[in-house]
Order: C-alpha cells, then structure tokens, then sequence
C-alpha cells in the first residue's frame, strides 16, 4: 500500500521517507542556490534534517542553503489531521542572503514564537522600515507560484486533493487567497477587517499614529494592515484562520479587493 498520511511516510526507511517529503521542495528554490539531489553539501554533510517521533503523526522538514546556516532556507511543518486530511501548520522560505531582523528573540534570548507571546518592538520597528511583513526574519523569496504547484503534486500522490493551512499572518491570508485557497474558519472575520479599515470605521480610526505599527495609510496596504493587526488593532491576536486548497480549483476569494501590497 502506498503511503496516504504523515503517520504512514514516517514508518518508512529513511531514504523513502526523504525521497516522499522533499518532493514538495520546489526545483527552482534546488537550483538558485545549487543544491544538489542528495542534499549534501561538498564534504558530503547533510543540508536536510527531517525530525518527527516514532509513530507520530507530524513531520518538520528544515533545509539549509549551507551547513551551519543560522536560519533554514525552507521550514515545513506538517501534520494529520482527526479525519485523515494533511495541515500545513507551518511554511516559511528566507532569503538567507537578505539582511536579518531578530524579531524571533527577546534581548534576553528568549522566543517570541513569531510575536505572538512576547514582541521585540525594536527589532519588529527595523523589520517594518526594511520592508519585511510580521514574523520575518529575512526577506522571503517569493516562490510560491512554484511552491504551490509543487505542494499540489506531493498532495496527489498521496491521493489527497485538498489540504489545509494556517496563515499565520493577516497578509499569509491574503496572499493565499490569491493562489486559490478558501477558508474552512475566518472568512467572516477577514471580511470584518476589510470592513472596518474603510474611511470612518473602528479599525481605520485606530490608525492614529500611536505605535510606528499604526501609522493612517496603512489602511490602504496589505503589509500595513498586517503590521496593524499584529499590533493589536483587533483587540485580540489574530488566530483560528484555517484555510484550504482543492487541487485543480481556484476559490477565487478577495476579501481585500484593489489591494497594494
């Protein structure tokens, strides 16, 4: 029987479970920085390190441009879900080349956990001037066009077409509505959002200039609003957004329409 879960690739060997997992690893992100089929860098040291439990159900996939890399180049975790569907709980892609902003620690070292817990407004400050959305490190790469199609192809040759993720951010949503994605939880709250930054309403308002975070034109952004978010403009962090992607269809949700980015 072919593998279908995460549960099923993780009893494998360990050349197929790497053989399995790394086929959603876009070729074009391979390339760019000649990372070679057996993920080995010229002294023969591994660039890929694959970490789960014995008879888990989850996986993390971490893949570095160069041995010793401080930030990986890609970062995936997945996991099964109650009625056998695989979540994408987590995927994130840096440009290790890209300045860095240590948004992830505290001064003290201790994690953030993407800001949600504990914030380093100075550090976020810098991230914001520089371009960066919430929760970024680095620069990302802008690959998903071929991040997806990729992700599509591993998920049908595990017999799934569909599968869910977790945008982690405002903007995450936002872009992965553009790339045919619908919401299982948080279409109802998106549509609020976009709602209230209009001119006069409650969030728009709330754009007073009293954190760098909340400056009057973010309303017209999709970063700004996300930095906005993130600052607390909701009154709450934002979070229980499931999204989904049926293979071979576009949702053709916008809940932010004529947005800049």
């Amino acid at each position: 029987m072919k593998p279908k879960s995460i549960a099923s690739i993780n009893q494998l060997p360990e050349k197929e479970k790497e053989a399995i997992y790394t086929r959603f690893i876009p070729k074009e992100l391979l390339q760019k920085f000649e990372i070679q089929s057996d993920f080995k860098d010229t002294e023969g040291r591994s660039l890929l390190t694959l970490r789960f439990n014995e008879g888990s159900t989850d996986v993390v996939l971490d893949l570095r441009h160069k041995y010793g890399a401080q930030d990986p180049l890609l970062y995936t975790h997945l996991t099964d879900t109650m009625n056998g569907q695989i979540h994408v709980l987590l995927y994130i892609v840096n440009d290790p080349d890209s300045p860095r902003f240590g948004v992830d620690k505290m001064p003290d070292g201790t994690k953030t956990e993407f800001g949600v817990f504990r914030r380093n407004l100075a550090e976020e400050e810098k991230a914001l001037k520089a371009g960066l959305a919430p929760g970024q490190v680095r620069q990302g790469l802008r690959l998903l066009k071929h991040a997806i199609p990729a992700f599509d192809d591993f998920m049908q040759r595990l017999r799934h077409d569909v599968y869910f993720i977790d945008p982690l951010s405002y903007h995450n949503a936002i872009v992965f509505e553009r790339y045919g994605f619908s919401y299982q939880k948080g279409r109802r709250l998106m549509i609020r959002i976009n709602e209230g930054f209009t001119p006069e309403s409650d969030l728009f308002s709330k754009l007073d200039n009293s954190t760098p975070f909340r400056k009057p034109s973010f309303h017209r952004s999709i970063l700004g609003r996300s930095w906005a978010i993130h600052d607390c403009i909701l009154g709450e962090p934002y979070s229980d957004v499931i999204m989904y992607k049926k293979i071979g269809r576009n949702a053709g949700l916008n809940t932010f329409p004529n947005a800049e980015w």
